[in-house]
Formats: structure tokens, sequence, C-alpha cells
């Protein structure tokens, strides 16, 4: 089966799908004729979609996923500038939650968004672990102390450096700093040998936290789980990820129990031109 399609009757030779190309494995150079695949593209080719998304003709169809499950986009959809700074300088970490748990559909959605996220060669390495039961939540959060505690003992300097004592405190007075009584966590994990993985399990979750702040929700980076995750063996065995992933990122979502009224301000940008 060839790579793509194009419809001749559609195609209008403008040449846009070869341009876009990321490989540009899309030949064109009989401008009379419809665009085929280079050669040596079937191995080459990312499925990215550029080729398809680009085509303002609908002309060309990739065998690998069918023009009519492609969402169309348009003007009319398009999000303005003044929204978008808007989402953006008004995103707030949440660390205090409603006692409410979200619709697993809910979660889902915020997932399937963030598969949208780019990554490298569009490999996307990023698979999802939702801890939803709020008793296992708490259960992570015990451990990720227990690893604090450990650094509270052996370098206590560093510990307070990065206040891990504060951490481990909060949790024998009773109170949940690590997860700050989320009552779900949503992790990113992908092979950890997998080169572009770091950067599009963080990638991913970034699109999760601004889809969450669209939707109302309350989300925040699990900072102290994520180092715990990937130095404490306890808690890797108790994540029972698949063999050979790690953890390269993970979120804390759900009700935020206050609104945010204000954008407080932020440094100045530091910018070189050259």
């Amino acid at each position: 089966m060839s790579l793509f399609t194009v419809d001749p009757e559609k195609c209008k030779r403008d040449g846009i799908c070869a341009e876009v190309c990321p490989f540009h494995i899309i030949d064109f150079s009989d401008t009379e004729a419809v665009p085929k695949p280079a050669e040596g593209a079937e191995g080459e080719c990312l499925n990215c979609g550029h080729c398809m998304s680009a085509c303002p003709h609908g002309a060309l169809e990739l065998a690998s996923m069918s023009l009519s499950d492609c969402t169309p986009m348009g003007k009319e959809t398009a999000i303005r500038p003044e929204q978008l700074d808007r989402l953006l300088r008004g995103r707030r970490s949440c660390r205090v939650y409603k006692d409410k748990a979200l619709s697993r559909e809910t979660l889902e959605q915020l997932i399937r968004m963030a598969c949208y996220a780019p990554s490298g060669h569009n490999v996307q390495p990023t698979s999802w672990r939702v801890v939803y039961d709020k008793g296992e939540v708490l259960g992570l959060a015990g451990l990720t102390v227990a690893f604090l505690r450990g650094i509270v003992a052996d370098q206590p300097d560093f510990a307070r450096s990065i206040h891990a004592d504060h951490i481990v405190g909060g949790w024998d007075e009773g109170k949940d700093l690590v997860f700050r009584g989320a009552p779900h966590v949503i992790m990113a994990h992908a092979p950890e040998d997998e080169r572009t993985a770091p950067y599009g399990c963080v990638i991913a979750q970034a699109y999760v936290e601004l889809a969450a702040g669209a939707l109302g929700l309350g989300a925040c980076w699990a900072g102290y789980f994520n180092i715990a995750s990937q130095n404490y063996p306890p808690l890797q065995e108790a994540l029972q990820l698949p063999e050979g992933h790690q953890n390269f990122g993970a979120m804390m979502i759900g009700h935020p129990k206050y609104p945010y009224h204000r954008i407080p301000l932020r440094n100045e940008p530091r910018i070189t031109w050259r």
C-alpha cells in the first residue's frame, strides 16, 4: 500500500504538502502530476500528518489515518490572542483542593488533549498512569515522605534547601504536603532508554496543566514525588510501571477549593538579541 494517496480531482498542484513535510519525502518534481512518495519515503515518514493538515483542498490522505477522522480547523475555531494570553498568564499552581473526585471521563479528556503535545520525531513516547483512588494517592505520599525523611537525616543542609524538613514535619502533623490533598495524580511515564521521553513527557504534562485551567480545574506539578519516584526503590516498586519505564512527571489534579481573582506580576523577560 502506498504511503499516501492524492485525489487528482482535488489536488491543485500547489506543492504545499511537499514543502511542509519535515523530511521532504514527498516528490513534487513533476508539477504537472500529483505529488507522490519519494524513494524510501516509507522508512522515513513520521506519520505526523503535516501534509494532510496543510493541504487546503483535502486532496491528500495518509494510509495510516483517515482524512475523515481528522478534525477540521478554521478561523471560527481559532483562539483569540487575548484569550490565550489570559490562559497562560492566569495559570496558577493549585495547592488547595475540594474533597471531591473528578469523573474518569474528565481525566480522560485532559489526557486526550495532552496526546497532541509535540514530541521528537513524533515518537509520542508518553504513557499515562492515573492514580484515581485517594487512598492510594495518600499511600504514595507516605512513601515520598519516607524518601525525604532519609534526606533529612543524611543531608540536613540539602534537605533544608529544598524544604524537605517542612514536608516531613507536615506529614508528622497529619498534613499531606506532597500532593496537597489532591484527589488524583496523573503520571507521564515512558521507557527510560527512549531519548525523547524526558522532554516529551514534560511537554505532555504541561498540556495537561493548561487544559486543566481551561476546564476550571486545579493542577500542580508533584515535584517531591517526581524526585522520589526516580530515586527510591520502595516507591518505584509500588508504582508497578511497565518494566523499563520511568516516571518523567506527575501532576496533582482536582477541583480547586478557591478561585484566583488577579494575575500577580512576574520578572521582566531576560532577552538577548543577536
